[in-house]
């Protein structure tokens, strides 16, 4: 997902918010452009992951309506662990993660938790040393969404509070086409409610 990266740092998707700087038209904003710019990445013949067959048939990336509702505050907490965590992949190898904490939030009065992840490969490259990753799975995957799970990304966060905004969730790669290695989220990392925001199938 690195070609991805690229675009969300390019275009400021990673900047964090705390709660008293909540601001509804910022928020919009950034996921105007968040669609905007993954409808324009697979549609670029330079940088799209699709195949030349593919793209001739591809309608373009669906979003769910966007979902106030599911931009949250959350509490990040860093883990104290330096161990590494072997993370499976669609394609059966498996890539190296550190455990880098994890965030806590609440939907519908009901407190969910998701770990947060650091790649150790892509923290050794210039520009990616502060990139963290949380892949999950909710009630709509394999249904509403990519089976293998969705991905949030965000930057290590300076505060404890964080805002933690779903309409930005995507699915990798692999939603689409073939020949990728993407990360399959962990079992605990499977929340039991709906997340109707950001990509769907």
């Amino acid at each position: 997902m690195k070609r991805k990266l690229i675009l969300f740092l390019a275009t400021g998707f990673f900047s964090l918010h705390t709660f008293a700087q909540f601001d509804t038209a910022s928020i919009r904003k950034d996921i105007k452009n968040f669609q905007t710019s993954l409808q324009d990445e697979y549609a670029n013949p330079y940088l799209t992951p699709l195949k030349e067959e593919q793209q001739k048939n591809f309608k373009g990336i669906q979003f769910f309506p966007e979902n106030l509702g599911l931009v949250l505050q959350a509490h990040f907490t860093r883990s104290n662990s330096d161990k590494v965590f072997i993370m499976e992949t669609s394609s059966h190898k498996e890539k190296k993660y550190h455990l880098y904490g994890s965030v806590q939030f609440s939907i519908d009065n009901h407190v969910y938790s998701l770990d947060v992840y650091q790649s150790l490969d892509l923290k050794e490259k210039k520009g990616y040393e502060n990139y963290l990753f949380i892949p999950f799975r909710d009630a709509t995957s394999g249904k509403e969404t990519y089976g293998g799970g969705r991905y949030l990304d965000l930057l290590i966060p300076d505060k404890e509070d964080i805002i933690l905004n779903f309409n930005l969730a995507y699915q990798p790669y692999c939603a689409y086409t073939e020949g990728y290695n993407c990360p399959i989220p962990p079992p605990e990392n499977t929340l039991p409610v709906a997340i109707k925001a950001g990509v769907r199938l």
